[in-house]
């Protein structure tokens, strides 16, 4: 057994939560190794590039909270952290530079108003997603808020799900605008209809075994099952027993259930969860998703009569505990104090009347916390990057920021809304792979100095025809990337644009995926074209 292994087997990583209290007297300096990694199972990380200083990653199923909740969090990010937080790709927050000492207050306050970071890192079931604006959109097949806080429900806390071989990510959504980047999750529950008994049911297909990180992106495959709303449960804990039953233990690096799908195929894996759950199961309905992508930011019309919502957009992720509070007083002022995170570091206030929207798009604060942000920094994500990961290479936010300040200069009247994502490191926290410009942080060596740099990908995408970014240049200095990208970004809007168009892109002018690469100086539109 690897060494997580062997700490999982000598005690439930549930089980250091009694000796929190302790922890928090005598010290982070006190606290073993071992039991620094169990910790994470209650979303609390000791992070290398803040020796002393705790992250706590706080669950937020579906993205879903309550002015109340993202207040008490603004507040312990004021008075114990830093006074930040970051919105990440999965529809958590993260709080970040709290010591030990001050954490038991913290969990305190957050469960006053039910939040918790409960199995949010390590061998869990993270944060389940689901659509931002689930039950607000006019186009959804169906609202799977329900399901997602069923499953959550069935999960935190049960130690049936909290010894996994590895991590495992899952999505469950009826929005059939690729919101979610679905097919890098172990586990997608998609929007499908099936003509069952002569009539047309809707529900979900089920795609398993996607994965960004070590090894390599896999694209979620189809497990051929179409499950119904409410059996989508039980055979979601079907899969993940599965996966827990069988998934490889050996090392870390192939342990995810990709691994385990790769050996067995899709047709002996779902033979397996049917022996989970007794009997056989539908085969795959129709899928019901669209070949284009909308990540719901914007002002919007609800379904319901005179109301509205408003995707706003948060740069790179990073607000500060002020700015959330400001953000909170107006989903209290124009709305029903809902607020909703999106997996695009969004956020979204839901029910604002037809009466009020006017004054609210007048508000100050929304000129730092947009609606209708320029096409670079619409689509513009950012993994947490080397300030507090110590796996990232690079500090990604502000390159992110500062690249997309220099390229708004140069291409911006030219272009229709792109995606570009910044991940600091392989792992892919930032979903490089999955948009329209992906970049991967690195350091390389130029004229005898160690600096940030790195490699750049197109043409990822997510949806029915989901394609892997495809590497188009490597080691371009961060300082030198904005004017390289103004020579990549109006072609590929261009042809984003034309191929959301015609829904489906023709054969022809398919991404090709060699990885072949050339050098930043060679850079020229005729090179970018011949390789999209």
């Amino acid at each position: 057994m690897n060494k997580f292994e062997v700490l999982k087997h000598e005690r439930d990583g549930l089980d250091i939560m009694e000796d929190l209290p302790m922890l928090a007297k005598t010290g982070w300096e006190s606290i073993s190794d071992d039991d620094i990694q169990r910790l994470k199972w209650y979303g609390l990380f000791l992070r290398n590039p803040t020796p002393g200083y705790f992250m706590i990653r706080v669950r937020i199923p579906g993205g879903r909270a309550t002015s109340a909740q993202l207040r008490t969090l603004a507040e312990i990010a004021l008075t114990f952290g830093n006074g930040q937080l970051d919105f990440t790709t999965r529809q958590q927050i993260q709080l970040r530079h709290l010591r030990i000492e001050h954490v038991p207050e913290a969990f305190a306050r957050m469960d006053e108003v039910g939040l918790t970071s409960l199995q949010t890192g390590l061998d869990n079931v993270r944060n389940i997603m689901t659509c931002p604006v689930a039950g607000l959109s006019p186009t959804e097949c169906l609202d799977a808020t329900s399901v997602v806080h069923a499953l959550n429900e069935e999960i935190v806390g049960n130690r049936e799900y909290t010894n996994l071989p590895r991590k495992f990510n899952v999505v469950i959504t009826g929005c059939p605008d690729n919101c979610l980047h679905a097919e890098t999750q172990d586990l997608a529950l998609v929007p499908a209809t099936k003509d069952i008994d002569g009539e047309t049911k809707v529900g979900f297909n089920v795609l398993v075994g996607g994965k960004l990180g070590s090894g390599g992106f896999r694209i979620a495959t189809p497990l051929d099952v179409f499950v119904l709303p409410e059996d989508a449960v039980q055979v979601s804990c079907a899969v993940i027993k599965a996966f827990r039953d069988y998934g490889f233990r050996d090392s870390r690096t192939t342990a995810r259930l990709a691994f385990l799908l790769e050996e067995w195929g899709e047709v002996r894996f779902r033979v397996e969860v049917e022996r989970q759950l007794g009997h056989h199961l539908l085969t795959a309905g129709k899928d019901a998703r669209k070949n284009s992508e909308n990540l719901h930011g914007g002002v919007f019309r609800q379904p319901q009569m005179g109301l509205n919502y408003a995707g706003l957009h948060i740069p790179v992720g990073r607000i500060e505990g002020k700015g959330l509070l400001k953000l909170c007083e107006l989903a209290e002022r124009f709305g029903t104090s809902a607020l909703r995170l999106g997996a695009n570091q969004t956020l979204v206030i839901p029910n604002i009347h037809d009466k009020a929207l006017g004054e609210f798009l007048e508000e100050p604060v929304l000129q730092k916390f947009g609606y209708n942000p320029s096409p670079i920094r619409k689509g513009l994500v950012s993994c947490v990057g080397s300030d507090y990961c110590n796996l990232a290479v690079i500090e990604t936010k502000s390159q992110a920021m500062k690249t997309a300040a220099a390229l708004e200069a140069k291409v911006v009247s030219e272009i229709k809304p792109i995606t570009m994502h910044w991940s600091g490191c392989p792992a892919g926290c930032g979903n490089h792979l999955v948009a329209d410009i992906g970049l991967l942080g690195k350091k390389i060596k130029r004229r005898g100095q160690i600096v940030e740099a790195v490699d750049v990908y197109v043409g990822g995408r997510s949806g029915p025809d989901a394609k892997l970014a495809t590497k188009l240049l490597e080691d371009v200095p961060c300082e030198e990337l904005a004017e390289v990208l103004a020579g990549v970004v109006p072609y590929h809007a261009r042809e984003k644009m034309h191929r959301e168009k015609k829904r489906m892109r023709p054969k022809s002018a398919s991404v090709r995926t060699s990885t072949a690469v050339v050098s930043p100086s060679s850079l020229v539109k005729e090179s970018v074209a011949g390789r999209l």
